[in-house]
């Protein structure tokens, strides 16, 4: 119904961007508390409280105001700008309902969505606190920014393949001679004629001893 949906914003719109740079370079507390804001982030200020109550809606603080996932991740400067496209589409859920592109929308068109969904006038100082909240967290947002879940491994390094090593022969002077010994047992004929015998032992000199 109109008039009864509650939408986050600061009255102190101008310091919510103030907060969130500071969020990104401070630890991660276990509790986002006044005391956090005030003594850590240096906002003490009773306006300023009113950031927890919009980091709540927005999903970056649970309800008991432990920093979420979201938070943590809004750190990031890798996944800020995803960090907070999904804070504001949590914490302005109905706006996007109405719009799911409402994060294009000029001011004032933006501003005539709100006056709709709250069914208060455009410059009631309500819908005014909300469409500056909008705009200035905005500022943060990447709405074409894609969800990474897994990170990709790096292509391991090929294994160098075994080579045969190979064998260095020495230099020729240290090289050790190779030589061959041939037994030849000859059955010489039985005769007298020692012309035969010139014949046989010329022609072993000529094929054999001389090769």
């Amino acid at each position: 119904m109109a008039g009864s949906i509650s939408l986050p914003y600061m009255i102190s719109a101008g310091t919510l961007p103030k907060i969130l740079n500071k969020i990104c370079t401070a630890a991660v507390p276990e509790n986002f508390n006044g005391d956090f804001l005030g003594t850590k982030l240096g906002f003490p200020g009773g306006n300023q409280r009113a950031f927890i109550s919009w980091a709540k809606k927005c999903n970056l603080l649970n309800s008991d105001g432990t920093p979420t996932q979201i938070y943590k991740n809004f750190r990031n400067p890798d996944y800020r700008g995803l960090a907070m496209a999904n804070a504001l589409k949590h914490g302005y859920s109905e706006v996007y309902i109405r719009n799911e592109y409402c994060h294009e929308l000029e001011r004032k068109p933006f501003t005539k969505l709100i006056s709709e969904i709250t069914g208060s006038p455009h410059d009631n100082s309500t819908v005014k606190a909300i469409v500056s909240s909008f705009f200035n967290a905005k500022g943060f947002a990447d709405f074409e920014a894609k969800p990474t879940t897994i990170e990709e491994k790096k292509p391991e390094k090929k294994k160098k393949e075994s080579t045969p090593e190979k064998i260095t022969l020495p230099p020729s002077e240290n090289r050790v001679n190779l030589g061959l010994n041939y037994t030849i047992n000859l059955v010489l004929p039985k005769t007298d004629d020692p012309a035969i015998f010139d014949a046989i032992f010329k022609s072993l000199k000529e094929n054999l001893l001389d090769g």
